[in-house]
């Protein structure tokens, strides 16, 4: 009996479409996982990132180090995790009032 790949989470590929996903590195790119399942997945992602990444892992990358997320997905977060204060989020924080021009 095969036993499943450990190293890769459990997410259907159609959430990383421009990304080549047998490639992807999933520990370095923790980021951009993250990012992409809040903005794009629902409660199963949720859980899958949790429990490959680990809750803290999870809530502090939200938090601390997504430099970038829309409006939407803030607001998802903050369902997800109870836990987020959206005025504590870099994402927030980086983008709160500032005009965006796409010069």
């Amino acid at each position: 009996m095969k036993r499943p790949d450990l190293h890769i989470p459990k997410l259907h590929p159609k959430f990383f479409w421009e990304y080549r996903f047998d490639g992807i590195d999933w520990e370095g790119s923790y980021k951009m996982v993250i990012g992409r399942i809040i903005e794009r997945g629902g409660q199963k992602e949720i859980d899958e990132i949790v429990r490959f990444y680990g809750f803290g892992k999870v809530i502090r990358t939200i938090r601390d180090e997504i430099y970038f997320l829309p409006d939407y997905a803030i607001e998802r977060a903050l369902k997800f995790f109870p836990e987020l204060i959206k005025e504590e989020m870099y994402c927030y924080l980086n983008r709160k009032g500032k005009p965006y021009h796409w010069i």
